[in-house]
């Protein structure tokens, strides 16, 4: 396998100590159960991949843009009673990204990318606290599944290990994925409570909201789905990427 410039664990020193990137993507995903059928570290393939693939279509582009490794554990407080669903608190979560941004701010890299692929992750909060103490660095995050509309690829509702997760890892990592008749059919509860379900909000306590930890039918899932959402999704984000890459952090309203 070639090195891919645009990917840091690739790349050497030689070629990162002239290469002045312009933006930086932490992908964030989650170790956790994804019903029967898909492994307990989808939502980290699934952010590698789209990374890697929307920083290939920026580079071919000219941006200088590169992607660190996938913190693999996010938030999964609503999770503590499912065996090894790893929980970081948002507290952990913010310093590790404080680390992170100080290297950054140090060492003049402008502007940073978080790419969450997580539900239980929400970086916006932690940004703008970092984005004061660090005024130097653009601070931005984009979440996988939010980047194009999901109903133009898939059918059936849900938000985990769902038809949208499934048909990405059949196209990412089919050999990860268990026969789709051994899936659990991801029917899930709602909260008693109309406001719970319609305009407020509370965390979803997993083991009591799905009994196969699936929240969403995979029946349809298919690879040609995800491969097609996911190039929908990288485009759009490579796009992002490469506007960013040529931006003046001072200069970004018209």
């Amino acid at each position: 396998m070639s090195a891919r410039p645009y990917i840091l664990a690739e790349t050497t020193w030689q070629a990162v100590k002239d290469a002045a990137f312009e933006v930086v993507i932490l992908p964030w995903g989650a170790t956790e159960a994804h019903n029967y059928h898909l492994p307990y570290g989808t939502d980290n393939y699934q952010c590698d991949y789209l990374a890697a693939e929307a920083a290939r279509l920026a580079w071919e582009q000219g941006a200088k843009v590169v992607v660190l490794p996938t913190i693999p554990f996010g938030v999964n407080t609503g999770q503590l009673d499912i065996t090894l669903d790893m929980n970081l608190n948002p507290s952990t979560q913010l310093a590790i990204l404080r680390d992170i941004v100080q290297v950054l701010a140090r060492q003049g890299i402008p502007k940073l990318v978080v790419l969450n692929g997580h539900g239980g992750n929400d970086f916006r909060q932690m940004l703008r606290e970092l984005q004061a103490a660090f005024p130097e660095v653009f601070l931005s995050t984009a979440t996988l599944f939010r980047i194009v509309d999901r109903s133009r690829f898939f059918e059936a509702p849900g938000d985990h290990a769902d038809e949208m997760e499934t048909s990405m890892m059949l196209h990412i990592a089919p050999d990860l994925v268990r026969p789709l008749a051994e899936a659990g059919t991801g029917a899930s509860k709602q909260f008693r409570i109309r406001a719970l379900r319609e305009w407020a909000w509370a965390q979803r306590e997993w083991s009591q909201v799905s009994a196969d930890t699936g929240v969403g039918n995979p029946a349809a899932a298919t690879a040609a789905k995800g491969a097609a959402f996911l190039a929908a999704a990288a485009q759009e984000l490579s796009q992002f990427l490469v506007e960013l890459a040529a931006a003046d952090p001072h200069d970004l309203y018209e």
